[in-house]
């Protein structure tokens, strides 16, 4: 007898069950599988406004800086958001192995075209072509939940912001410190003209790490999962289905119910919030302090976000599943949005200071608070993730699940560095509302964003 679903219903039942207790050896691999995405994506972020500037495309106007980093950084989700879902049906009929094995190739690939680029459009190419055969954050998301079920799940996602945090660090701190290398460390590299001559190769052909050697997943993603198939997470993904149509995945039309809409809505407002941030946040570090930011060294502002990652990542591993379990992930994800208000009012509040004081103990101190904060909006994504696995209609169609979710939020990972650093520049540019109008704007994508998670379902 079926049992009738809409989107009000809880998607994980709240009775007290022993947990299952995760497989470690697959689990490891996963996460390590996840560590090269947010690896070679941070590690261009200290040096990219510098990068920029290296080219000469702004003729010298600062103010143009955020136009052109906005649009490489956004180029990369772009592409990614046009081929992700196909990267992910393609991995639910012939298995998750050869496509994670693709995304690694294109990783690798574009990351030494990045740093041989000595024109912006040869960094556009790269970055293109790193979007285009990158379909790995959606496949192994729909690996992770095919390890786990309803009891652990909470457990996994908790472990999952190693893999974001370790790159998150190493990133920073790579593309911080061996950027310009020749200058940096002259009793090194200061006779090797090849590095003069391409001063960002360094750190780009040491992020792409060659994960392949480590992969030791079987070809078939069903030797992934659970030996359990039939687990309590499936029974929920897929109540009213038989068992004959639960082995099939779905056409994309059917997957488009009203939970994996919201869930995939919520995915892709937390996204286009926090890639913001992200992306403000560096170009606000390295702006002359006269117009608005602190006019911080890559090096420096490298150091920074990796004291992020290293903070987020312990606070995630310690505290995100006892806070998953005592308040819900509805709860949870929301106060997560709503961290971020704070987050972007920071931004004009430490410019005053900086303007008003120098870069004295105030204006670091607020510095800390605004990264200890952005942990806050963090724990999102551990709750997403898990309202995205249960949307699911079934578990043969979890990897195309996942990639409409993760098509929704590549477009607004595309979006949102583009739009936010375009905005800093003509708030700079025109002065509007004294340089700080990209904040409120902000602030008020975040209201909207809190009411859209108010139409997840109850947890």
């Amino acid at each position: 007898m079926s049992t009738q679903v809409d989107e009000e219903t809880p998607l994980l039942h709240s009775q007290h069950v022993k947990k299952t207790p995760l497989p470690w050896f697959q689990f490891s691999i996963v996460l390590f599988l996840q560590l090269a995405e947010p690896l070679t994506a941070q590690v261009i972020y200290p040096f990219a406004p510098q990068l920029i500037r290296d080219l000469g495309i702004t003729n010298g106007n600062e103010s143009q800086v955020g136009y052109y980093v906005g649009l490489m950084q956004s180029l990369f989700f772009l592409t990614q958001a046009m081929t992700v879902l196909q990267w992910s049906r393609i991995s639910d009929s012939v298995g998750r192995k050869p496509v994670i094995l693709t995304g690694l190739f294109g990783l690798s690939l574009s990351m030494y075209c990045f740093g041989l680029s000595k024109t912006f459009w040869g960094l556009v190419l790269s970055r293109c072509l790193n979007g285009a055969l990158n379909g790995n954050i959606g496949v192994i998301k729909s690996m992770m939940a095919e390890i786990t079920d309803t009891t652990n799940i909470a457990q996994a996602f908790a472990y999952m912001p190693i893999a974001w945090s370790t790159g998150g660090t190493l990133g920073p701190i790579i593309g911080g410190s061996l950027s310009r290398p020749a200058e940096r460390f002259p009793y090194l590299f200061g006779n090797n003209e090849f590095l003069k001559k391409y001063p960002y190769f360094l750190p780009t052909v040491a992020s792409p790490i060659p994960l392949s050697r480590f992969l030791r997943l079987r070809k078939d993603k069903a030797d992934l999962a659970m030996p359990d198939a039939t687990g309590p997470q499936e029974a929920i993904a897929s109540p009213t289905t038989d068992a004959a149509v639960a082995e099939k995945p779905l056409p994309l039309r059917s997957l488009l119910t009203p939970r994996v809409i919201i869930a995939a809505g919520n995915y892709a407002s937390l996204s286009l919030v926090d890639i913001a941030y992200r992306a403000i946040q560096p170009l606000f570090l390295s702006t002359p302090v006269e117009l608005g930011g602190l006019g911080l060294p890559p090096s420096t502002i490298g150091n920074l976000m990796a004291i992020f990652g290293i903070l987020n990542g312990v606070f995630q591993v310690f505290f995100f599943a006892k806070i998953h379990d005592r308040w819900g992930s509805k709860r949870v994800f929301t106060a997560g949005m709503v961290s971020a208000i704070p987050l972007f009012i920071l931004f004009p509040i430490i410019s005053q200071l900086a303007k008003s004081q120098g870069l004295g103990a105030a204006v670091w101190a607020l510095v800390v608070t605004q990264i200890i904060i952005s942990i806050g909006t963090s724990l999102s994504y551990g709750a997403i993730f898990i309202f995205i696995s249960a949307a699911s209609p079934n578990r043969a169609s979890l990897g195309a699940t996942n990639g409409l979710s993760q098509m929704s939020v590549s477009i607004m990972r595309a979006i949102g560095p583009a739009a936010a650093n375009s905005m800093f520049s003509l708030s700079i540019e025109k002065n509007y509302l004294g340089g700080y109008l990209v904040y409120y704007v902000l602030v008020a994508v975040v209201g909207v964003s809190v009411f859209v998670a108010s139409k997840l379902p109850r947890l």
